[in-house]
């Protein structure tokens, strides 16, 4: 919402007074005067008026997790753990999960309670690219390289995928790099060639990269570096 909109809201204050209030300097957005009407207000902005405290302001939370397999990439199920059971963290339940991972897919996943900043993420115009590393039950077919990187229709959604790249690491493994998110897509595409896929794990997403440190089903914060390059 616009600071001159939430002003008059959360005030009851009339738009010229909302106007003469920021032109004095009496209204503070995280602890600096802003006569900026139209700024843009956020859950995780404090806001003051006339040294009167109208928002305190939600701690924002960026978390990298080292997901596990054998976990559900929810906040809520009744039957299986769920990665947001391996977060240790106040008001936990505000996190939501930025790119989810099938129930054994491991590797890195991102949690925060900034919707703006997810969106950034994952938002198909984004492209940010996701990086893969798969094991396949047979010998990888070389002509996979060329199929990934045209795109391969699913007749389900009626639409063809994003070229992919693939890069052949031997006979059983590879690096996948996607720049969307269909369902159980790396499956599907290595199913095309008859071929199992039987471990998954998520290495990247755009610029973010998975903590080597970081054990399975540990976690940490996100440096202030990385949050700003989403």
């Amino acid at each position: 919402m616009r600071l001159d909109r939430y002003l008059a809201n959360r005030a009851r204050l009339s738009r010229q007074d909302v106007q003469r209030l920021l032109a004095k300097g009496r209204v503070q957005v995280n602890g600096e005067a802003c006569q900026i009407m139209d700024l843009e207000i956020r859950v995780f902005d404090r806001i003051e008026l006339n040294g009167e405290l109208l928002q305190a302001g939600k701690a924002a939370a960026y978390l990298m997790l080292h997901k596990p397999p054998g976990c559900v990439s929810a906040t809520q199920d009744m039957t299986h753990r769920t990665v947001l059971d391996l977060i240790d963290e106040p008001d936990k339940q505000d996190l939501h999960i930025a790119g989810r991972l099938d129930f054994n897919t491991t590797g890195l996943m991102l949690l925060t309670n900034d919707g703006q900043w997810s969106r950034r993420l994952t938002q198909p115009t984004s492209l940010q690219g996701k990086v893969y590393l798969v094991e396949t039950e047979d010998e990888i077919d070389p002509e996979c390289v060329e199929a990934f990187a045209k795109g391969m229709h699913f007749r389900f959604e009626n639409l063809t995928t994003l070229p992919a790249e693939l890069v052949l690491l031997g006979p059983h493994r590879a690096r996948l790099t996607l720049h969307e998110g269909r369902y159980h897509q790396v499956k599907r595409m290595f199913g095309r060639f008859n071929n199992k896929v039987t471990a998954l794990h998520r290495e990247s997403m755009g610029p973010l990269t998975l903590d080597a440190a970081l054990s399975p089903g540990c976690y940490r914060a996100l440096t202030e570096h990385e949050i700003a390059q989403i």
